[in-house]
């Protein structure tokens, strides 16, 4: 697997977004371990999840809790960087909500790390600015995290280019990571991916084959991607992920999976070499 980095951590290339796993049609447990012990298998050491990646009222953390037994039960688990976030919730009828508030934010941190079963949580990232809460004292939380030895590194997710730059200042300059969405449908961070590519940020694109039920469509809904794929002789899923790894160097793609052999075509993506000429065409989509 290649590897790229996340702050101070080596990675794979390709990450694993756990939320499929998680929500409204999700898998059986077993299908999940499955799939999270594929992805091991595959040279995947960057997971990420959420506190809110959870279906039914009383199950929050249900991803942290499922990531934490695959990884347990698995001789590569230590090997793993888990990104975990906090400030966004679902009240468990199908919406979601915001709670950016530092009380907040703290509180969820520490319930994480119980879930996680970990000291201090590998990468912490603030899920989605809370238009109730001033930015900087949402990033102000996990700038006081940082300091307290609850989590090793700080990002943000879904946050634009004033933001991230907000976010970097209040944490001194540690600020390792952006997620935001990001795919073939959604391009509209491209700005934010310039910004951390100037940073040396990772930039982490979720949803990157254009979220759980539009994955499969990919092919026909842009053919440029199926038309290279059928040239490679590879799925336009490998095609894309490869077309976002040669944007920028701190790319990081974490598309989701609730299937083994999903995440085993996504994990092979960094050895699909594209020519200059099909990146361009990919561009143009």
């Amino acid at each position: 697997m290649h590897t790229r980095r996340i702050g101070d951590v080596e990675v794979s290339a390709i990450g694993l977004g756990g939320m499929p796993m998680s929500i409204e049609g999700r898998p059986d447990e077993e299908r999940s371990l499955a799939t999270l012990h594929a992805a091991l298998d595959a040279g995947v050491t960057f997971i990420d999840t959420a506190d809110a990646y959870h279906r039914d009222a009383g199950e929050v953390g249900h991803n942290e809790t499922l990531i934490a037994k695959a990884l347990a039960g698995h001789d590569r688990g230590r090997d793993v960087l888990v990104a975990t976030k906090g400030g966004h919730l679902r009240p468990g009828d199908g919406s979601w909500t915001l709670d950016g508030s530092p009380a907040h934010l703290k509180r969820a941190c520490e319930e994480s790390l119980k879930r996680l079963g970990v000291e201090a949580i590998g990468l912490y990232q603030f899920h989605r600015p809370d238009p109730r809460v001033p930015y900087a004292e949402s990033v102000g939380a996990l700038r006081d995290l940082l300091d307290e030895g609850k989590i090793r590194m700080a990002g943000v997710s879904n946050a634009n280019p004033e933001q991230i730059r907000e976010a970097n200042d209040i944490l001194g300059g540690r600020l390792v990571s952006v997620q935001n969405q990001f795919s073939p449908a959604f391009r509209s961070s491209e700005p934010e991916l310039r910004l951390c590519d100037e940073l040396g940020i990772a930039f982490l694109p979720w949803s990157p084959l254009g979220g759980i039920s539009r994955a499969a469509e990919l092919g026909s809904a842009y053919a440029p991607f199926a038309r290279i794929a059928e040239a490679h002789g590879v799925s336009p899923q490998r095609v894309c992920l490869a077309w976002m790894l040669a944007k920028s160097p701190v790319v990081v793609p974490i598309p989701g999976a609730s299937r083994p052999e999903t995440i085993r075509d996504s994990a092979t993506a960094p050895e699909l070499r594209l020519g200059a000429e099909e990146l361009a065409e990919l561009d143009a989509v």
